[in-house]
C-alpha cells in the first residue's frame, strides 16, 4: 500500500513535475569564477575576486591582473531548508502552509534529482534539526517526504529564530551549493546578517510561503487572536477601524523589512500563496530567476 508521501509525489509528478521538466535545471546553471570544468575566457581582476584564479602569464603580459573564468559543472548540490515551526501550521485543512511546503519540497527534490543533482534537506523546528543527506533518486525524494510526515515531539512553544535556521544551513553546506529556503519568515533573530553570510558562499533563493491568515484580519466582531509561534492569545474586536488600520500597517512594515533585508543580501525572494496553483507559481519563479540572471 502506497504511503502518504508516495501518493502525494505521484499526484505532483502528474500535475506539476511534467509541466516543469527541464526548466529548473536551466534556471540555475550560472557562471561562477573558477568552480567548474569549462574554461570560458578571461576578464580583468576586481576587488573581492578570488586571487587563486589569477592567470599569471596573461597578467605579466598585459601588466594588469586577469582572472580565468569557468562555467560551473551542470551538476550541483541543492539544500532545501524547510521551516517546520508552529507558524507554518496556519491555513485551512489540507492546504495550509505546511502542506504547501511539503509539496514544494517533493517537487524540487524530484526535479533537481532528475537532472542528476544531489538534493539534501534540513528540517528546522525552533532549534530542533533533522537532516536528510544529499541524494538523487526518486526514493530519496520520498525520504524527504517521509521526514516531513514525522510528528515532532511535544515541546514548549518559542518564536522561530530565523538566524539560527540560516546559520545551521551554512554549517551544513560546506561546499558551494544552491540553497533554497522554504519558510514564511515569521520569527526573530538577526536573520539578515546570517543570510548575507550564507549568500556570500552559496547561491540562495527564498520561497516565502504565505497564507491569507498572515495578511488579512477577518471582519468577524470579537475574535481570539493567537500567536502561532508562542501560543499567546488576545481577544480583539476585528471590526474596530483603528485596529484594522494598525494591523494593515504592521503587515506592510513586516513585508517591507523582509524585502529590504533580502535585497541587501542579494537574495531573490518569491512569494508562494497557499491558494495559488503550485505549477503556475513555480513557472513564475523560474521565469523571474532567468530574467534576473540576464
Amino acid at each position: 500500500m502506497a504511503t502518504a508521501p508516495e501518493r502525494l509525489l505521484l499526484r505532483l509528478e502528474w500535475k506539476v513535475v511534467r509541466r516543469l521538466d527541464g526548466r529548473l535545471q536551466g534556471a540555475h546553471r550560472t557562471a561562477h569564477r573558477g568552480s567548474g570544468i569549462d574554461f570560458t575566457g578571461l576578464r580583468a581582476y576586481s576587488d573581492g575576486d578570488d586571487a587563486r584564479h589569477i592567470d599569471w602569464n596573461v597578467t605579466a603580459r598585459l601588466d594588469e591582473p586577469h582572472l580565468r573564468v569557468f562555467t560551473e559543472d551542470r551538476e550541483l548540490t541543492v539544500w532545501l531548508v524547510l521551516d517546520r515551526s508552529a507558524s507554518m501550521a496556519a491555513g485551512r485543512p489540507g492546504r495550509g502552509k505546511h502542506d504547501v511546503l511539503a509539496e514544494l519540497a517533493l517537487v524540487l527534490a524530484r526535479m533537481f534529482g532528475r537532472g542528476g543533482n544531489r538534493v539534501g534537506a534540513l528540517l528546522f523546528d525552533t532549534g530542533m534539526l533533522r537532516v536528510v543527506p544529499p541524494g538523487t533518486s526518486r526514493r530519496h525524494a520520498l525520504r524527504i517526504g517521509a521526514e516531513l510526515e514525522r510528528t515532532v515531539e511535544a515541546r514548549g512553544r518559542a518564536t522561530t529564530d530565523l538566524a539560527e535556521m540560516l546559520d545551521a544551513a551554512g554549517r551544513l553546506a560546506r561546499r558551494r551549493a544552491l540553497i533554497i529556503v522554504l519558510s514564511d519568515f515569521i520569527g526573530d533573530g538577526d536573520w539578515e546578517h546570517s543570510l548575507q553570510r550564507l549568500a556570500r558562499r552559496h547561491e540562495v533563493v527564498a520561497l516565502r510561503i504565505v497564507d491569507t491568515a498572515d495578511d488579512v484580519l477577518p471582519e468577524a466582531g470579537l475574535i481570539v487572536v493567537e500567536d502561532a509561534e508562542t501560543g499567546e492569545q488576545l481577544v480583539v474586536d476585528s471590526a474596530d477601524p483603528l485596529l484594522r488600520v494598525r494591523f494593515r500597517a504592521a503587515v506592510d512594515a513586516r513585508d517591507a523589512r523582509l524585502a529590504a533585508g533580502m535585497r541587501r543580501a542579494g537574495v531573490p525572494v518569491h512569494r508562494i500563496d497557499t491558494d495559488r496553483d503550485l505549477a503556475e507559481a513555480l513557472v513564475e519563479v523560474v521565469a523571474r530567476t532567468r530574467d534576473r540572471s540576464l
